[in-house]
């Protein structure tokens, strides 16, 4: 079965890359059920799936990840998003609170990792966001980065 991250790097079962990947059925299962549960998690944490697609978008975009920015574009459509939450899966920074704060947090956290600390959490908390939702973003910013990083390694090999 084809996974989003073969889609992503452009694999099909015929390639070469698809069947190495399967050397190791455990981390090719485990990704895509990671994708499944922080995108379609059974408890949601009132962050509903649209908007979910919405962070994952503005996270393939600011890594400019072309065939995962069309792959969650795709999806987010089938909602028929407002302007607001388009124009914040684009990479707009809302007016207003707690979206403006999870803008920035997504966008800290994609583009410079390593200026994230413990303040950074905590202007999540103080804009509005509770302990459940900040771990469920967590989650979804840190597998999406992931794979974005995945795929493009896998496009990467491809090519070499």
């Amino acid at each position: 079965m084809i996974d989003a991250i073969d889609k992503a790097a452009g694999l099909d079962a015929e390639d070469a890359l698809y069947g190495t990947r399967r050397f190791r059925p455990e981390f090719v299962e485990g990704a895509e059920l990671c994708r499944l549960s922080v995108l379609h998690p059974e408890n949601d944490q009132g962050l509903s799936t649209d908007w979910r697609l919405a962070v994952a978008l503005r996270i393939a975009t600011l890594n400019d990840d072309a065939a995962l920015v069309a792959q969650y574009s795709t999806q987010l459509a089938e909602f028929t998003p407002d302007a607001a939450l388009f124009d914040f899966a684009r990479g707009a920074t809302p007016p207003d609170e707690p979206l403006a704060t999870l803008a920035r947090h997504v966008d800290l956290v994609t583009l410079t990792p390593g200026k994230a600390d413990a303040g950074t959490v905590a202007r999540l908390d103080a804009a509005g966001w509770n302990n459940p939702q900040i771990v469920a973003l967590s989650e979804l910013i840190a597998f999406v980065n992931f794979q974005t990083k995945v795929a493009s390694g896998l496009r990467l090999m491809r090519i070499s």
